[in-house]
């Protein structure tokens, strides 16, 4: 079985693309999930805005706290976006071939999309539910990836599986609202210049400005489950000792939904919105301008190792011959 390189090559730098974009804006993603994670009680919270987490870390200098989960959350990111970038790439390319079709509509685009993140969901989901466990644990208590995976049973690893396999609704949309508007930005300036649109590439504010609308659409649509999610998968920083030795029921979609419509009404499925856009509008839209930018760098690496590898085999037949 041959290994399909053009998937790789797209796998491969947009997993890198998510390894840069995540290390950048960690502390603000790490800002907003303690801000979403919390439940108003008593008519009191703890966070008015984003910037309370910020000012909470600074005046307890626990700056550095900001990167606790970091490794994690860089080795999830880059696992999961290799998987989707595959599997997406994979799958579309196979869809291609079986129909004959020169391009893929708007549904079956949402439904590779949709399949690509599902595979993802299911890889990553463990390392997904650590990362969150520890960005949203006290400043300066996370424990470490062994630790959080092991500290409850193997199924409290998937946490969130299931509203994670919802939001595969997400990406879906966002990869197909950037696709679509990236063939008609290219189909313009084929029209314009008279060149193939295959051999033109998007520029890095084009990009930019792509991922950044195509990710804004897709977070309004989906964000009552993100912070579900993020709820659902958060650290418990009760310090109460009677508290922590008392098992505490399993979150479960229902029961985060009954709490936030109890505590805080219609209003409270969208605390957090403008600053989840915020975070995952510039991860996006940074990804997919690094993945623009090295997508062909990547794919001539892949090409020359190809054929190296070729010339090994060679080579090692020709001595075995001789």
């Amino acid at each position: 079985m041959s290994l399909d390189l053009e998937s790789i090559s797209e796998a491969t730098s947009g997993a890198v693309g998510a390894l840069v974009s995540t290390t950048i804006l960690y502390p603000l993603d790490t800002c907003k999930a303690k801000y979403q994670a919390e439940l108003r009680a008593h008519g009191q919270r703890k966070y008015r805005n984003l910037s309370d987490v910020l000012v909470e870390a600074i005046s307890t200098g626990r700056v550095f706290s900001l990167y606790q989960g970091l490794g994690t959350k860089n080795l999830q990111s880059f696992i999961s976006q290799f998987v989707y970038f595959y599997g997406y790439s994979y799958l579309k390319r196979l869809y291609l071939q079986r129909t004959g079709y020169r391009s893929i509509g708007t549904k079956a685009n949402l439904i590779l999309a949709a399949a690509a993140g599902a595979i993802n969901a299911i890889v990553t989901q463990p390392l997904d539910t650590a990362s969150s466990r520890m960005q949203t644990s006290a400043f300066g208590k996370s424990k470490g990836l062994l630790e959080t995976l092991t500290e409850g049973s193997w199924t409290d690893a998937f946490d969130g599986l299931g509203i994670s396999l919802l939001l595969t609704s997400n990406p879906a949309i966002q990869y197909t609202v950037f696709d679509q508007l990236k063939q008609r930005l290219l189909k313009s300036k084929e029209d314009k210049n008279g060149t193939e649109s295959s051999s033109q590439a998007l520029s890095a504010f084009s990009a930019f400005m792509l991922g950044a609308l195509s990710k804004s659409i897709a977070t309004v649509f989906t964000y009552p489950a993100i912070r579900c999610k993020v709820m659902i998968q958060a650290a418990d920083t009760s310090d109460d000792a009677d508290t922590k030795s008392k098992k505490k029921p399993r979150k479960t979609v229902p029961s985060v939904l009954h709490a936030i419509w109890r505590r805080e009404g219609v209003l409270g499925f969208y605390k957090g919105l403008n600053a989840q856009i915020l975070k995952t509008v510039l991860s996006s839209a940074l990804l997919l301008m690094i993945k623009e930018k090295i997508s062909a760098t990547t794919w001539v690496l892949i090409l020359a190792l190809r054929r190296i590898l070729t010339l090994n085999q060679i080579q090692g037949r020709l001595k075995g011959a001789a």
